[in-house]
């Protein structure tokens, strides 16, 4: 079964980048399409990257696209969000997930395809 924990998640002010990491234990880390999402207090959580099993494939919320960048490097069973331009808006839990994928390609933006989560870890962007 597979393990996820995040980390780098913090404070900073808006316009900074930050980069926060999930790593994955317990599974061969190249068969899942991985994913980040994201969660306020009382909302829905909301879909933000997601990079196939080979890493060459990604797609991203619309909300993010040219400040956010998922890559992941399998020889350390790792997944990357580096977040830059952030904005007040950003604040939120991050979770990764991971999802064993049909092919090298796939990746899902569905919280639905996901079958493993992290705990997750709190970005805060002040104003």
């Amino acid at each position: 079964q597979v393990q996820l924990v995040e980390s780098g998640g913090g404070l900073v002010q808006a316009g900074d980048s930050l980069g926060v990491s999930c790593a994955a234990s317990g599974v061969v880390f190249s068969m899942y399409a991985m994913g980040w999402f994201r969660q306020t207090p009382g909302k829905e959580r909301e879909f933000v990257a997601a990079v196939s099993r080979n890493g060459a494939s990604t797609v991203y919320a619309d909300f993010v696209k040219g400040r956010f960048t998922i890559a992941r490097d399998n020889a350390k069973s790792s997944v990357f969000l580096q977040m830059n331009s952030l904005k007040p808006e950003d604040t939120a839990v991050y979770y990764c997930a991971a999802t064993q994928a049909q092919n090298s390609y796939s990746r899902y933006t569905s919280g639905s395809d996901y079958r493993a989560w992290g705990q997750g870890t709190q970005v805060t962007v002040s104003s």
